[in-house]
């Protein structure tokens, strides 16, 4: 489905009037917990010698779809309190699994099924079925996997597992990382454990990868990188005991870029000084865009005179290792006083919605300019007159949504059609934008 034809949502609580900027900020915000290494240590904690006890991790749509997913294949997992323990057990076939629109769970899941008992079947949400999944699907069978998907190399198949597994895989991750991530996850629990060689002519979203290695040698797995493209995963049990997950900073990306629309300072408590997390990008490419970032402690601090004491400058940047911050910093390319150009971003059109396309509507639905083009965005800037409220779609995408809301801090009367889907990855984003405000 295209930026252009999804049906627009008008039920009750659906339409959200974004909040527009009144003042100068002051606020100082907590994000919950990151998605990504959320999820990474569910599935590594299915696999572990021993049960696991999770801290910090993010109670979400995703999450919460992770966690009904390994329920459905045997684990024991009590997520009831603050911190979450999960039981390990043999992976149980002869389930289905949904999957929403989780691309963790589609991507991360089904090579658990190497180790079932018996064929699991998978689906997801309508926006799900046309993710891409084929090089994954087509990896399992490379090990020996039955995977049933009637060729459509996408949502719903059924992969059932092989009697026997080689040591090495092919897989082109051109589309999305977590081609190599879904497979790396499981690999150390496997016979001869892994070789995983990406054949794509890109690799987007690296650091996720490089993500994936750290959690696997955190459980005491050795992993190897003999070149860019190339990653050994050596046979081995997983310890991991107590993991604290870490805030999500591409879901802090929103509240530090509102300085640079509304002026004043926004603080970011828990910012690790060092992470494998593709938000860790933001302070730079903000600080190019007018801003100033420092980071005292675990403080993150982002001050910027707004767009009444200044300009957001344009910028051109290379955004394929953090694609996934791309709405956010594509929101104030249409608010800045210059061009900009966003590199390398082909990869999103694969994900919730065509990300590409859909930027570039909503940018023209509120007056601005903005092309999508194969692989990048190239944005007009702020047109002379300023840009003008609209319903902005958010097409059931979480960082959709999050744009708009950025979009609207300038300009007044914005709405975000279903603001509700930011509860893929934080549930009370609403609450937090106008608690930043109002702070």
């Amino acid at each position: 489905m295209t930026a252009v034809d999804l049906p627009r949502g008008t039920g009750p609580g659906q339409v959200w009037p974004a909040p527009a900027a009144t003042g100068p900020l002051d606020a100082t915000v907590e994000v919950p917990g990151s998605k990504s290494l959320t999820n990474r240590f569910l599935v590594l904690a299915a696999m572990a010698d021993a049960p696991v006890t999770i801290r910090g991790g993010l109670t979400s749509r995703d999450s919460e779809l992770m966690i009904a997913a390994l329920r459905a294949l045997g684990q024991e997992v009590d997520a009831s309190g603050e911190a979450w323990t999960v039981t390990p057990a043999p992976v149980r076939g002869g389930v289905d699994v949904f999957c929403g629109l989780a691309g963790t769970v589609m991507r991360f899941v089904p090579p658990l099924v190497l180790l079932a008992d018996g064929p699991v079947s998978f689906d997801g949400d309508p926006e799900a079925r046309v993710r891409p999944m084929g090089p994954l699907l087509d990896a399992l069978r490379a090990l020996g996997a039955t995977v049933e998907d009637e060729g459509r190399g996408t949502l719903p198949f059924t992969v059932t597992p092989p009697a026997s597994i080689p040591a090495e895989v092919d897989v082109d991750s051109s589309a999305s990382s977590q081609f190599v991530t879904g497979l790396l996850l499981v690999a150390a629990r496997l016979p001869h454990g892994l070789t995983v060689r990406h054949t794509g002519e890109r690799l987007p979203s690296l650091p996720h990868i490089d993500m994936t290695c750290e959690t696997l040698r955190q459980a005491g797995v050795r992993v190897d990188q003999p070149d860019e493209r190339t990653w050994v995963v050596h046979p081995g049990p997983l310890s991991l005991g107590e993991v604290r997950v870490e805030p999500d900073l591409s879901n802090a990306g929103p509240f530090i870029a509102a300085p640079l629309v509304a002026g004043g300072t926004v603080r970011i408590l828990g910012w690790p000084a060092q992470t494998t997390q593709p938000g860790a990008l933001f302070p730079q490419i903000l600080e190019r865009m007018g801003a100033t970032c420092t980071l005292e402690d675990d403080v993150l601090t982002v001050s910027a005179p707004g767009l009444v004491g200044g300009d957001i400058r344009g910028v051109d940047a290379d955004l394929s290792p953090a694609g996934e911050i791309t709405p956010t910093i594509a929101a104030l390319c249409a608010l800045a006083s210059s061009p900009s150009v966003i590199r390398g971003i082909g990869h999103l059109r694969g994900h919730e919605t065509d990300r590409l396309a859909a930027i570039a509507t909503e940018v023209e639905r509120v007056g601005g300019r903005c092309v999508a083009d194969d692989d990048s965005l190239t944005f007009a800037g702020r047109p002379e007159a300023g840009l003008t409220a609209a319903a902005m779609e958010s097409y059931h995408d979480h960082r959709m949504a999050t744009f708009a809301a950025i979009v609207g801090l300038a300009v007044p009367g914005t709405e975000v059609v279903h603001v509700g889907t930011t509860a893929k990855t934080m549930p009370d984003f609403p609450a937090m934008w106008t608690g930043m405000l109002g702070a």
